[in-house]
């Protein structure tokens, strides 16, 4: 590969060689970029929308459950809120929701009119990369609500976006100032397929962007698996037969439960083969996330970056279907909506490690910084995950590491025009909460009065709330800890949960 041109590039580049050379005397918890000479590191950041764990197979996603043995797993990474658009603002600003105000995907207080209201764009992974001398790209779903006519936000060099993707077809793309229209399946000769169009610019953008020798930063988020549930027609008669993967959890009521979650009926026969019905489109879905993936693979081969490139791959957040009783949907704290995966491969990155450290959504802007070999513009909620994903020991928690993570959620949601996010009839849909997700618990405290807490090694599918057996003194502690975490803002210490114990 040239060398860089640029004074920026060079900046950037020296950046990363002295990073380097300082890295084993990096404290533990503090960023450290790869050693990967002096070319800075490009990065590929695959997001998917409602993709829950039970879809990460090696049946369904065999390219992704490749990039797992040859990468690294997170075990225990969630989302600040299991709901796209504040999942999303805080991906990429780094922050939680009480610091992005981004509390819903639409009104005042959501979608991408709150996040560029409230000025969240000028501070964002995109900024960052750009001003390292990165060429950026986004693609695919960017924050709801998003209008074509909304100015290419500050950082990103490359611009692709959809407005309204969720049927995989018939929808509009803004791809830089331009504004293009794709059809229906039945347009001969063209594969109008959202998820593969976005495969096809994205291969292009690497092909392109790796001729110029700068170093590139390319998030491609697309729609699938998110409802209404639209596979590639030359999937559609994929895996017959295919049943959903039943928990302990499934189909069973919690004891205890709060006011929201009493009222569902239980699940019956007909409630049974519609969420069987549903996983099977979501499988079929994600196999083209997948061909997607293993096409940016190829190319990234092809054109010799591959070595040099983290990739990277998660979920804005995941969906329960049938546990606890609720019908598919989102928004709980419960693990089937907050828990989701992270997978990253590249330099020095072990191949088949599984890191155990609490990770979460707020940390990939300090960690695509840090790999960069650059930093955020502003103070983040966040930490980078570098130290975790670059040590010797990746199963290891480093000293002083997080215990457990925040998770806040507005609501319920009210909103009947955000389809198709509105929660369908007895999917679930709690008022306002904050939740600390540790090791051994799950705490929910709603505003207005209410608690939920699961002991996780008697009770780990969460069924069992035994808040009013809780010793007052727990309590106190537990509301203290959530009072603390609210009261932080825009700062490392806001994310560092301490340990609650009996």
């Amino acid at each position: 590969m040239k060398s860089t041109s640029s004074p920026r590039l060079r900046s950037a580049a020296v950046a990363v060689a002295v990073a380097v050379m300082l890295s084993l005397a990096v404290a533990p918890g503090q960023a450290a970029p790869a050693a990967v000479g002096v070319a800075p590191p490009n990065v590929v950041f695959v997001l998917t929308d409602d993709l829950s764990t039970n879809l990460v197979t090696p049946q369904l996603m065999p390219n992704l459950a490749a990039l797992e043995r040859q990468g690294a797993t997170f075990t225990n990474y969630f989302v600040s809120d299991s709901l796209c658009c504040p999942s999303r603002a805080s991906i990429f600003t780094g922050w939680f929701p009480h610091d992005t105000r981004v509390y819903d995907n639409t009104g005042p207080n959501g979608g991408d009119k709150a996040f560029d209201s409230h000025g969240d764009q000028y501070s964002t992974i995109a900024t960052d990369l750009a001003a390292a001398g990165y060429r950026t790209a986004m693609m695919g779903k960017y924050l709801n609500r998003y209008h074509m006519s909304t100015p290419t936000p500050p950082g990103w060099s490359g611009w692709a976006v959809a407005d309204w993707g969720y049927p995989e077809f018939d929808y509009t793309l803004k791809q830089g100032s331009a504004v293009v229209h794709y059809g229906g399946p039945a347009q001969k000769g063209k594969d109008n397929y959202l998820t593969d169009v976005l495969s096809g610019l994205a291969t292009r953008f690497v092909s392109g962007t790796a001729a110029t020798h700068r170093p590139f930063f390319l998030e491609v988020a697309t729609f699938a698996p998110h409802a209404p549930y639209t596979p590639a027609p030359k999937y559609a008669n994929l895996y017959p037969g295919l049943r959903y993967p039943l928990t302990p959890a499934y189909g069973v009521a919690n004891t205890n439960a709060p006011e929201w979650l009493r009222a569902f009926p239980r699940l019956g026969p007909r409630a049974r083969a519609a969420i069987a019905a549903t996983y099977r489109l979501r499988a079929q879905d994600v196999k083209s996330v997948d061909d997607m993936i293993g096409s940016l693979v190829s190319t990234l081969r092809r054109t010799g970056t591959l070595s040099n490139t983290y990739f990277v791959f998660s979920s804005d957040n995941g969906l329960h279907m049938g546990e606890h009783d609720m019908m598919p949907g989102k928004l709980t704290a419960f693990d089937t909506d907050t828990h989701v995966p992270l997978v990253v491969v590249g330099p020095r990155v072990t191949a088949g490690s599984r890191v155990t450290a609490f990770s979460e959504n707020i940390d990939l802007r300090p960690t695509f910084d840090a790999l960069a070999g650059t930093h955020p513009s502003g103070s983040v909620d966040g930490r980078s995950l570098a130290p975790l994903l670059l040590g010797a020991h990746p199963s290891a928690v480093p000293a002083g590491w997080r215990q457990g993570v925040l998770i806040e959620h507005m609501g319920p949601v009210e909103n009947a025009v955000d389809e198709p996010d509105a929660p369908e009839p007895n999917s679930g849909n709690p008022p306002s909460y904050v939740a600390l997700r540790t090791a051994g618990a799950l705490y929910v405290q709603y505003t207005g009065g209410g608690h939920e807490y699961y002991n996780l090694a008697r009770d780990p599918y969460e069924l069992h709330n035994v808040y009013p057996s809780l010793a007052s003194k727990l309590k106190a502690q537990l509301s203290r800890e959530v009072a603390r975490l609210e009261a932080c803002h825009k700062k490392p210490a806001c994310s560092q949960v301490a340990a609650v114990r009996a």
